[in-house]
């Protein structure tokens, strides 16, 4: 995964959703949440169709990963997290548990530019 400093995490939000990927995700009790319909996801139940590294211009610590995401049962949408010295570490761990196969085969987005 190669880092993006070309656009904002917004900027990306609106893309997706406009592409069908209208739900958003909330991490709680190592697992994936719908904010909408409280459906609760496991790493086995998540599919990563795309993400995205991001670091701020002006604080190298303010890091992100936008996750764009389609669930078992065909729920599209999206979670940013943090990463580096202020990332949850169980919430890494959580996508670091998504087995490799659920991960699109172009999902980082920079390998294909």
């Amino acid at each position: 995964m190669k880092k993006e400093m070309s656009k904002h995490e917004t900027d990306y939000i609106k893309k997706y959703e406009g592409e069908g990927y209208t739900s958003n995700f909330l991490f709680d009790n190592n697992s994936l949440i719908d904010s909408e319909t409280k459906q609760v996801y496991k790493p086995e139940d998540i599919t990563i169709v795309a993400h995205h590294r991001y670091e701020g211009m002006s604080d190298p610590d303010d890091m992100s990963i936008l996750y764009v995401i389609e669930t078992k049962d065909k729920i599209k949408g999206t979670h940013l997290i943090g990463y580096g010295p202020t990332a949850d570490l169980e919430e890494a761990e959580f996508f670091k548990d998504i087995p490799e196969e659920n991960y699109a085969q172009n999902s980082d987005i920079n390998e294909l530019t």
